[in-house]
C-alpha cells in the first residue's frame, strides 16, 4: 500500500506541473500577442509571448529538422521515459530526491507537449534585476530549475548526515 501511495504522490506531482505549464501557455497564446510585452512588476518582471524552436537560450534552432527532432523531441523522450520507470521502480530514491525529479519530468513533458503539437515551445517570463536577468522562460523551466534544486539539497543533505556517521 505504501508503494502504490507513493506512486500515486508521483503521477500526481508530475501530472500538475505538466498542468500548470500547459494552462499558463495556452493563456499566453490566447490573450498576449507575439512579441508584445507586458510589464508586471516595474520592468523587473515581464511577460511576453515568443515561440523558441530551439532548446535554452534559442540553442539548435538553426539545426536540420532531422536533428532537431532526435535531439530535442525522441532523446528527451527516452530520457523522461527512462527517468520516470526508475523513479517508479526504485524505492531507493528520498522522498525529496523524488519530488525533484518528478518536478523535471514534469517539466520536461510540458515543453515535449509544445515541441511535438507546436514544433515550439512558448516561453513568456522575463525577468531583470538591474545587470542580472534571465532569458525568456516558462513554468515548465520553472519546474525543471526546481526539481534541479530539490536534487542539490537532497544530494546535500545525505553528505551533511555522512559527515556524522
Amino acid at each position: 500500500m505504501k508503494n502504490a501511495i507513493r506512486i500515486f504522490l508521483i503521477i500526481l506531482t508530475v501530472s500538475v506541473n505538466i498542468g500548470c505549464d500547459q494552462v499558463s501557455k495556452t493563456i499566453v497564446r490566447d490573450k498576449v500577442s507575439y512579441g508584445e510585452r507586458i510589464s508586471l512588476v516595474q520592468r523587473h518582471l515581464t511577460l511576453t509571448n515568443v515561440e523558441n524552436t530551439g532548446a535554452f537560450l534559442s540553442l539548435g534552432n538553426t539545426w536540420p529538422p532531422l536533428i532537431k527532432n532526435i535531439l530535442l523531441l525522441i532523446l528527451p523522450i527516452l530520457a523522461l521515459l527512462v527517468g520516470f520507470a526508475y523513479l517508479i521502480l526504485s524505492a531507493k530514491a528520498t522522498r525529496l530526491l523524488a519530488l525533484g525529479a518528478s518536478f523535471i519530468i514534469g517539466g520536461g513533458i510540458g515543453n515535449l507537449i509544445d515541441r511535438a503539437a507546436y514544433g515550439s515551445v512558448t516561453d513568456f517570463l522575463h525577468i531583470r534585476l538591474g545587470l542580472l536577468q534571465t532569458g525568456i522562460f516558462n513554468m515548465a523551466d520553472v519546474s525543471v530549475m526546481v526539481g534541479a534544486g530539490l536534487i542539490l539539497l537532497d544530494a546535500f543533505l545525505k553528505k551533511d548526515k555522512s559527515q556524522f556517521t
